[in-house]
């Protein structure tokens, strides 16, 4: 059975001795999208600071492609085909979106290449392609998260973080923004775990989903089995697309 992209062992992590994640153990395959669904404070982000090297493990390991990740340099996990795209956004306000993009590519060299992702994320997105040399700022907040997801996709990631990406987001942007999660696993092969609130939408585009509850695993399975779960309904399902 082939080693999936992803795949975490019994995570322990505390802050201030106090615990985020408490036995985690949860696995990505190649090519698969999967969600992380839960409340506030359920875990979720922690899970993403963790594959990025942003906090400490306090137990356990994490391995990316059959390899130890956890206590790999942020950097070096950009390096080896990580991205991720943030809650909150955090564009370069006042850079236009031609350079809020390219910062994305910083860890590449391959001009020609740079250049074909360029196309590829401008095809994509072709709001950022008619406002291509605004200031990032000037965008609507639907605007700026299709461009974060851009800036993400320069750096040619084989695993794509999304944290919250519909947060503060106009229903309709919303929709875009699933949909584009869709294309970018089916059309560039992109394996993607999705930190989202909206559980419903989350469950719609995803292959399989974790439900977290207080730092833990609550349930889990395929996605699509999880929409039709009462237990599922009744905790998680806020959220409408």
């Amino acid at each position: 059975m082939k080693e999936p992209i992803l795949r975490f062992e019994n995570i322990e992590l505390y802050y201030d001795h106090v615990y985020a994640l408490k036995g985690v153990s949860l696995e990505i395959n190649e090519g698969e999208t999967v969600a992380l669904i839960g409340a506030n404070g359920a875990g979720k982000s922690s899970i993403l600071r963790a594959i990025t090297g942003l906090q400490p493990l306090t137990k356990g390991e994490i391995y990316y492609q059959g390899k130890r990740l956890d206590g790999t340099s942020p950097d070096e996990i950009v390096k080896n085909g990580i991205a991720m795209v943030p809650e909150g956004r955090r564009v370069f306000p006042y850079m236009s979106i031609k350079d809020n993009l390219l910062m994305g590519a910083f860890t590449r060299t391959d001009k020609a290449d740079i250049a074909r992702t360029l196309e590829m994320v401008l095809g994509r997105f072709p709001r950022l392609k008619e406002r291509y040399s605004q200031s990032a700022g000037t965008l609507s907040g639907g605007e700026q998260q299709m461009m974060v997801i851009g800036r993400a996709l320069m750096a040619k990631p084989k695993l794509l973080l999304l944290d919250e990406p519909s947060l503060g987001i106009a229903p309709k942007l919303v929709q875009d923004i699933a949909r584009s999660i869709v294309e970018i696993n089916r059309d560039e092969k992109v394996s993607v775990l999705l930190v989202e609130q909206n559980s419903r939408m989350a469950l719609r585009i995803s292959h399989r989903a974790y439900a977290m509850a207080t730092g833990e695993v609550a349930l889990d399975g395929q996605s699509a089995d999880l929409l039709e779960d009462d237990r599922i309904k009744r905790l998680y399902l806020g959220g409408e697309v």
